[in-house]
């Protein structure tokens, strides 16, 4: 019997309906009544929409029953259901295009053109200016993932090779390797180097570099879990197919997509893949970048503080859990806003 029927007849029984009370009430024959709770058939929309007025039952519960069950009823005994069932189920989620902000981004939008007429900069501003945000991000992005450096040490680390005492070898790593990502990103941007896989693992490697050399810059083959987050990445099996989904669409909708949004987006996708099995939050900061820089943003920093980074990972688990991803599209445009704000003053 499916859940779907046993669900409907547990419900008639609480309420003490016989099948043929209940039949009436729902102006159905007893015997359609009887396939329905038997799972041999199942009923139509406007059925189901009279099930959950008789039956006092939120048409959203009724509904969910019902459409699981016809889709077992459809892959029941087909070789590969349930993969088939996962890709499926990534191309919902694919399919969906958030909005965010719109007054956000049109305050980038005016902000982006403002920028845009003081361009070229001079040549040693925007060196000095490139030298601060990589020190910045690199603080930032690897305090949030939990490296314990200061700004200070993070800018002795990186820029003066001095080794901070009490901090471990692989914090000292983490800062090095995510400045040279960072230094990588902006080769790229300035050789006009589009996103691809290559370039995905290129980052990646350079991340885990020196830390964890077996899996740098390669897709996991385990599991994984993510503390403190309700979101289980997909198995390792999956992987090939989401992964080529994250570039088919990258490269449908990089021309169409509002720059802000399409960095949004592929920052939240990669991250919810989780393809790798550490540096993913990393590796997905610097793909969001590597696409504002495309488009002549200057460098987005997500503010590693206790409050910004509980908006950032509450924002991301929203997303991933509850297939909302406005918070996170919202979360991401108003960073772009501050720091394309921040960076205006400095150059203005």
């Amino acid at each position: 019997m499916g859940n779907f029927g046993e669900l409907i007849k547990y419900v008639r029984e609480k309420k003490k309906l016989t099948g043929v009370e209940a039949s009436r009430l729902l102006d159905i024959d007893n015997s359609l009544l009887n396939r329905f709770e038997s799972g041999n058939r199942l009923p139509t929309k406007e059925q189901l929409k009279k099930l959950s007025k008789v039956y006092k039952i939120t048409l959203k519960e009724l509904q969910i029953e019902w459409l699981s069950e016809k889709i077992y009823k459809e892959l029941d005994g087909e070789d590969f259901a349930l993969e088939a069932l996962m890709v499926a189920e990534n191309k919902f989620s694919y399919g969906k295009k958030p909005s965010s902000d719109k007054n956000v981004v049109k305050k980038i939008d005016v902000l982006k053109k403002q920028l845009d007429s003081l361009r070229p900069l001079p040549k040693e501003q925007l060196l000095n200016l490139e030298e601060y945000f990589r020190i910045q991000y690199t603080f930032d992005s690897n305090r949030i993932e939990g490296n314990t450096l200061t700004l200070q040490e993070t800018a002795l680390v990186v820029d003066k090779g001095i080794t901070i005492s009490g901090k471990s070898v692989h914090e000292h790593l983490e800062a090095i390797n995510h400045s040279e990502a960072v230094e990588l990103i902006i080769d790229l941007v300035q050789n006009k180097t589009d996103l691809n896989e290559y370039i995905l693992k290129q980052l990646h490697g350079l991340i885990l570099r020196g830390i964890n050399k077996h899996n740098a810059g390669k897709y996991r083959s385990v599991n994984v879990m993510i503390s403190g987050s309700l979101h289980k990445p997909p198995e390792p099996f999956m992987l090939h197919k989401l992964m080529e989904d994250y570039f088919v669409f990258y490269e449908h909708h990089k021309k169409t997509m509002h720059p802000v949004e399409l960095a949004a987006e592929m920052h939240e996708r990669l991250v919810t893949i989780h393809p790798f099995i550490d540096g993913n939050g990393r590796t997905s900061r610097l793909i969001m970048n590597l696409i504002l820089m495309q488009h002549g943003f200057p460098i987005t920093n997500i503010s590693g503080d206790k409050k910004n980074r509980y908006a950032y990972y509450h924002s991301l688990e929203v997303a991933q859990v509850e297939n909302n991803k406005s918070k996170f599209y919202d979360f991401v445009s108003n960073t772009v806003l501050n720091c394309l704000e921040e960076f205006l003053k400095l150059v203005s």
